[in-house]
């Protein structure tokens, strides 16, 4: 078991070394460990070995100069100059919440950025501000559309995330896929199957294989198939692609950079790296802030008390499992897979540093 500070102190050591300022290097390491104290190990250190390589690739650049490329009092594009997605999106977010709180909505749109971790992270900066948060981005072009096994869209996340009163906030972060790439690499590692209906193999069939997508495999949208409504998560996930793209001039679809090295960059990409999209919204932009909070936690106790399905304990809300496993893992620790250890020491060692 690892103790949190002691991975945040070591990620950021580990960014200083392939070149990139303390404050950079912090914010790319506060992201991943974040994901590891909510229980999202996909999203946090085996995502190292991934940023590592993609430096030693030329693919990211650490001494980016990220900038507001286009502005109005309440909306902004920031071009991320190729930098580590955290960079570009902690970044993004404060305008997002500067704007808001002179005009009551602020909207960022980002592109020539990077993977930037778990949405939930940016989307929750605003809970400290009494405004609710939004964040989306798209992703490695991995996931097919309905009927097709063309790799055209990404797992393309949604995080919302809404202060209460006296109950925790509302924070909802999924991928608009049945399971997220990193859980796959996570269970590549473990040399785990996954269940049906996540993947698929380069000719449409279902697949049980995690690595799959090593060898023209694809990841399906929500839902599975048409059957079971993937065509709706196509929509999603196309929406998203839609916010993060086009509105910042970052690539779309098929053409968005991979933030994996194994996979070679789009030619003739129409547009900048990848795209995220921020929203903060003031509560009191809408009624005054107790009310809404007191209304949040009438809902969420609402929820909490539905009647549980046969064989579970509770109804939860979106959130509680990653708070109590932030809860968990402040206390005890945080547990990191074997064979993610031995990337962790690798790359120490070639950096002169110890893991």
């Amino acid at each position: 078991m690892y103790d949190h500070k002691y991975l945040l102190e070591f990620t950021t050591n580990v960014f200083m070394g392939v070149g990139c300022s303390r404050d950079d290097a912090a914010a790319v390491a506060a992201v991943l460990v974040a994901a590891e104290l909510r229980d999202h190990s996909s999203h946090g250190m085996i995502r190292v070995r991934e940023y590592y390589e993609l430096w030693k690739s030329g693919r990211v650049n650490v001494t980016p100069d990220v900038r507001v490329v286009h502005e109005t009092p309440s909306t902004a594009v920031i071009d991320g100059d190729r930098c580590f997605g955290m960079v570009a999106g902690v970044r993004s977010m404060r305008l997002a919440i500067e704007k808001a709180a002179a005009t009551g909505t602020g909207w960022v749109a980002t592109r020539n950025s990077n993977h930037f971790g778990i949405a939930g992270y940016y989307a929750m900066m605003a809970l400290e501000h009494d405004m609710a948060g939004i964040t989306v981005t798209n992703a490695n072009p991995l996931v097919v559309p309905t009927f097709s096994v063309s790799r055209y869209l990404g797992t393309n996340p949604l995080a919302v995330a809404v202060p209460a009163m006296e109950e925790p906030p509302f924070v909802a972060d999924f991928a608009t896929t049945p399971i997220a790439r990193g859980k796959l690499a996570v269970s590549e590692k473990k040399g785990e199957k996954v269940p049906l209906g996540y993947v698929q193999d380069a000719e449409g069939n279902p697949s049980d294989d995690p690595g799959i997508l090593r060898r023209g495999g694809g990841m399906v949208t929500l839902g599975g198939d048409r059957v079971h409504g993937s065509h709706k998560g196509y929509c999603m996930t196309a929406v998203i692609d839609i916010f993060s793209a086009l509105f910042s001039g970052a690539n779309f679809g098929p053409f968005v950079p991979p933030s994996v090295a194994y996979l070679p960059v789009p030619e003739n990409q129409p547009g900048k790296g990848t795209g995220h999209f921020f929203g903060a919204m003031r509560i009191d932009a809408f009624r005054p802030a107790n009310e809404f909070r007191e209304a949040m936690d009438q809902w969420i106790r609402t929820f909490r008390n539905a009647k549980p399905a046969k064989g579970e304990v509770r109804v939860m809300i979106p959130g509680d499992p990653e708070r109590e496993a932030e809860e968990r893992n402040l206390r005890s620790g945080i547990s990191i897979v074997p064979a993610v250890v031995e990337d962790l020491k690798a790359i120490a060692g070639e950096l002169g540093l110890s893991f």
